[in-house]
């Protein structure tokens, strides 16, 4: 049986060597601890059922989502980075794990069954969304939005004082933020934010 780098590599240290490699992509130099992943986890909605993660880098909230009940088959897990993307279809055989980039979301949700009635209830977001450009920020949230359902929540961690979305693009597409918690114990310190629809828009 063939053993993989990524597979031996501590996950702190596969991060560590992703992040050195591609700083502008990795979002984060160490995997989410079980703290933040506890705090996004509690932003999910109280019936949700099927999920979306964008950028599930090691796994820690992939593991997170399914101990927390989310069906396997109910997850899609998105990751751009080669080696993290190889070790998540690794790791988690049964969970839609795909290779592709965010601002594709709407077409990668359609192929895997998670468009139309197949919709998403969340989306729970690793990426580095405050370091992005703006229309690269709009172009991946206005994706992700086409793939939940109508009163769905999007769900990002950043480690910002701000919230990760700038205003203007967060106008622009209508959605409005909710602060959750702030957990200390991760490396960095995180911030959970969680974004909707505007009340009133369709």
């Amino acid at each position: 049986m063939n053993t993989h780098l990524s597979d031996v590599l501590p996950p702190w240290m596969l991060m560590l060597r992703q992040w050195l490699k591609h700083p502008r992509r990795t979002a984060a130099i160490a995997p989410s601890s079980p703290e933040l992943a506890t705090a996004i986890v509690a932003e999910l909605p109280a019936d949700a059922r099927r999920v979306i993660e964008l950028g599930g880098g090691t796994g820690a909230l992939t593991k997170a989502l399914l101990a927390h009940g989310i069906a396997p088959q109910d997850l899609l897990v998105l990751e751009l980075n080669d080696a993290m993307h190889a070790r998540l279809r690794r790791r988690f055989p049964q969970t839609h794990v795909v290779h592709g980039d965010a601002r594709r979301l709407r077409e990668i949700a359609a192929a895997e069954g998670f468009a139309g009635e197949g919709a998403a209830d969340a989306i729970v977001s690793g990426l580095g969304v405050l370091s992005m450009e703006r229309w690269l920020q709009r172009d991946i949230y206005a994706a992700a939005f086409d793939c939940l359902r109508p009163d769905g929540r999007l769900i990002q961690f950043t480690y910002g004082p701000q919230p990760p979305l700038a205003d203007s693009v967060a106008r622009e597409l209508r959605l409005e933020a909710e602060r959750g918690g702030f957990v200390l114990r991760n490396v960095p310190p995180a911030t959970v934010y969680v974004y909707r629809k505007a009340s009133g828009t369709a």
